[in-house]
């Protein structure tokens, strides 16, 4: 069974930091788009990073450039969202999701989330 299971979430102060991971099972992230997304209360859910598995630029939403980074661990097969400065709205739900067919548009797996919560 294909999953995605995120960890990292919790509860920092504004300015802090905080790692999120997204592990996949052996061979999804092949060849596909891997992202991260959040949805905070009472707001729709939104993108706010990611790639191509096998290379290329990253993209980020305009609000976390310069403060969050999109990696991998090719061997782990795990993705990693470094989140630095820390915002009072960057409190969400945040999930994993990939693309196996490569397409941004197409999102077909999804993690089960990890809160993510800023406090000010």
């Amino acid at each position: 069974q294909v999953q995605l299971v995120e960890s990292g979430g919790g509860l920092v102060q504004v300015g802090g930091s905080l790692r999120l991971s997204c592990a996949g099972s052996r061979g999804t992230f092949s060849s596909a788009v891997v992202a991260w997304f959040r949805q905070a209360p009472g707001k729709e859910r939104e993108f706010v990073a990611g790639f191509h598995w096998n290379g290329g630029d990253t993209q980020y939403i305009d609000s976390v450039k310069g403060r969050f980074t999109m990696s991998r661990d090719n061997t782990k097969n795990i993705a990693v969202l470094q989140m630095n400065d820390l915002r009072p709205e960057d409190t969400a739900v945040y999930y994993c999701a990939a693309a196996t067919s490569g397409d941004y548009a197409r999102f077909n797996l999804w993690g089960q989330g990890t809160q993510v919560t800023v406090s000010s």
